[in-house]
């Protein structure tokens, strides 16, 4: 018969494993194992039935219409529609009630994100400037992944102030934000103009929905599946349905509700991205033979403006972004940070990742450059973790004995807005 002692200690490693899972950094840790395994299984001796298993054809077909699409194609511009319709959801509630609610709320992580983005893409431009192919690559350092940047941060556990998570996330949620707005109109291939008006003619259909009182997020799941197989044709990539749908599914809460069906998605799609798609997105496209590398890929000036970019672009933009809008006034600092503890977070947003290798395959899908796309994100993510981690161990001893002392102006090192 089994102890009652180790009955609850049976319990409290479950109560522990569940509230694991239920954390917002457990995506990001198990978005790395699975990055972790498509890196081992590429390089074994079955390196060979992972390539073919990414080929895999799969198809659909309904009467005259079909899809036939290797198993890759499907995670990347099928599944992805799901992730792109949750990063949607939240960008829309944080929009309407969270911390980008209110512009003075925007202002810090918005102008923090905008040099995040500007510097990364003018460090790529200038190292390829002469190679016009190697330019569609511009946006691949742009992007932040806000799971692998808030797994890395949950490392320091409390040691982190809250103020820090909050504006790294608002800061991560703009970023996904400007990628979207990247690709819809930077990586569009030629427009056909049935297909797209069909769509446009079915999303008014789903926001009349909302308008019409239909409160069952079913019927608007079946639209984006309608609305995603028209983008599919019409030059549009496809996972930008799933933002569209975000924002056509209803966010008012009435009579009879506790939540909207907004938060009803988003709370059903939270685990099944968080544990199934992203998962499947990083074994798909985190296989990187080594065999396949050789110092020309390492010098590659792709490979050196994506590294480059988020690198010492991202902390440049970032930091130097939020320092000048704090000085001059235009912001006011989150919370109490010290501009240690700002520096680390902005070397925390070269984890590129999720966003960077799904913007590098728009960019360069079919033309040989995956290598030097994934060489660069590995090495530029896993960089800026390290060195954010660091950064920030540092900054939590130093801040600890003098963050009751000094308001949050003076720990930033600036004079702080006029009330």
């Amino acid at each position: 018969m089994q102890s009652a002692g180790s009955s609850t200690g049976t319990g409290r490693r479950f109560a522990a494993l569940l509230a694991f899972f239920r954390s917002e950094s457990a995506g990001g840790a198990v978005l790395m194992a699975a990055s972790l395994v498509a890196l081992v299984w590429a390089n074994s001796p079955f390196a060979a039935g992972y390539e073919r298993l990414l080929e895999v054809p799969i198809g659909v077909s309904a009467g005259p219409l079909g899809y036939l699409r290797p198993l890759h194609i499907w995670v990347n511009d099928g599944l992805m529609a799901l992730f792109f319709l949750l990063v949607a959801l939240e960008i829309r509630r944080e929009m309407t009630e969270g911390e980008l609610a209110s512009p003075a709320r925007i202002a810090a992580p918005g102008l923090a994100a905008a040099g995040g983005v500007a510097v990364p893409a003018v460090i790529y431009v200038a190292l390829n400037w002469s190679d016009p192919t190697a330019l569609r690559g511009w946006a691949i350092p742009v992007a932040t992944d806000i799971a692998f940047s808030l797994a890395v941060l949950s490392v320091l556990g409390q040691r982190v102030p809250v103020a820090l998570k909050i504006f790294l996330t608002a800061l991560a949620i703009i970023d996904d934000l400007i990628a979207i707005l990247v690709i819809a109109i930077f990586y569009t291939s030629r427009l056909m103009y049935a297909p797209l008006a069909l769509a446009g003619l079915l999303w008014l259909t789903l926001f009349g929905l909302g308008r019409a009182g239909v409160r069952s997020v079913g019927p608007y799941l079946l639209g984006g599946v309608l609305l995603w197989a028209c983008l599919v044709r019409s030059g549009v990539h496809p996972t930008l349905a799933g933002v569209a749908l975000a924002f056509a599914v209803p966010m008012d809460v009435r009579a009879g509700e506790t939540t909207s069906p907004a938060r009803r998605l988003e709370r059903g799609l939270g685990w099944w991205v968080a544990f199934a798609v992203l998962p499947l997105f990083g074994l798909a496209n985190a296989g990187l033979g080594f065999a396949t590398l050789s110092w020309g890929s390492l010098l590659d000036p792709v490979t050196l403006g994506i590294a480059g970019g988020l690198v010492l672009g991202k902390q440049i933009g970032v930091f130097g972004t939020a320092m000048l809008a704090w000085r001059s006034g235009i912001a006011r600092p989150p919370g109490q940070l010290t501009a240690l503890e700002l520096y680390g977070a902005a070397l925390l947003c070269g984890i590129g990742f999720t966003m960077s290798l799904f913007i590098g395959d728009l960019a360069f899908r079919g033309q040989g450059r995956e290598a030097e796309v994934k060489l660069a994100v590995f090495g530029a993510s896993l960089l800026s973790a390290a060195a954010g981690l660091l950064v920030l161990s540092l900054a939590a001893r130093r801040a600890a004995p003098v963050r009751r002392a000094a308001p949050p102006a003076e720990r930033l090192g600036v004079s702080g807005p006029p009330r």
